[in-house]
């Protein structure tokens, strides 16, 4: 995302992220594990979503002037065309927009 990469350029370094794994998500603060722990630190999502990472997920960690903020988690692999939007929870439950117009969710087309 765009904001990922302004955040990154103009508050640190890339050097100063750094990668782990969830290890306690609480409603709207997480920790993550990597060469140490990052406790109860805010999440950062696009406007209008809500979401609790669950843990073992990979995590980026971005140190600010104010404390430590998670960009997210790492995406894994999906079988999307570029321009596709795919939400999803741990349950299984999901949504795709399609290029196409074409709504999927849990895997039947609208």
């Amino acid at each position: 995302m765009w904001l990922t990469g302004y955040i990154t350029k103009n508050s640190m370094s890339t050097k100063n992220a750094v990668k782990g794994n969830v290890s306690n998500a609480k409603s709207n603060r997480i920790s993550v594990e990597s060469s140490c722990e990052h406790k109860q630190i805010r999440t950062c999502t696009p406007y209008g979503m809500v979401s609790v990472p669950p843990v073992g997920e990979s995590a980026v960690v971005l140190p600010l002037e104010d404390g430590e903020l998670s960009l997210g988690v790492i995406a894994k692999s999906h079988n999307l065309a570029e321009g596709e939007v795919m939400l999803f929870s741990k349950g299984g439950a999901s949504i795709v927009l399609k290029n196409n117009g074409k709504v999927l969710i849990n895997g039947k087309e609208f």
